[in-house]
């Protein structure tokens, strides 16, 4: 994927949107030093996009503080796994991504989320996510899953199958509970 500078400012705006539908300088250093989630996906779309550059000596001040904060926080997420515009971490602490996931836009990550990959069995490989996909509190969606548009993954959900657009799924093994989708999760995302 071809990434220039000016998309990733606007990839950095909407993800700074997603939290409070603001976006501006004072916005940004304020959750800078006040928004761990953000903090952490603002260096880590510098890093990938200076890797994608391979910019690899002017990427290590910013390398350092994105490698700093996945310590503080906890957080495995790979500056090869790709997102969407308008990601949220609102409690990143716990979070693991695999390196070649591939989330949409408008990703609703909560604390200790597993993307992960299987390595064997029908489910071998690497789970690929839909737009405006919530995904609760220790939910884990493992293996080479398809996860719709507008879905809502329940808290400690274990997803192992391909879900269509609009679930509501629970439980472990999740199951579609409802179609109602990620419709009042999934907030800010008219930027």
């Amino acid at each position: 994927m071809a990434i220039t500078f000016k998309t990733l400012l606007t990839l950095i705006k909407s993800d700074m949107y997603r939290y409070e539908g603001k976006r501006g300088i004072a916005t940004l250093f304020r959750y800078l030093l006040f928004r761990k989630g953000f903090k952490l996906t603002f260096y880590f779309r510098i890093c990938h996009y200076m890797t994608l550059k391979g910019r690899r000596l002017t990427q290590l001040p910013f390398k350092f503080m994105y490698l700093r904060y996945c310590r503080i926080y906890c957080v495995d997420l790979p500056v090869t796994a790709t997102f969407g515009s308008g990601l949220y971490l609102g409690h990143c602490f716990g979070t693991v991504i695999h390196p070649r996931a591939v989330l949409g836009k408008n990703i609703n990550l909560s604390q200790q989320v597993t993307i992960g990959q299987a390595n064997r069995g029908k489910l071998k490989g690497v789970p690929t996510i839909g737009d405006n996909v919530y995904i609760g509190p220790g939910a884990k969606v493992i293996g080479k899953v398809i996860v719709g548009n507008n879905v809502c993954i329940g808290a400690n959900c274990v997803v192992v199958n391909d879900l269509p657009d609009n679930a509501v799924v629970v439980g472990i093994p999740g199951k579609v509970v409802s179609n109602n989708g990620a419709e009042g999760y999934v907030n800010n995302t008219d930027y």
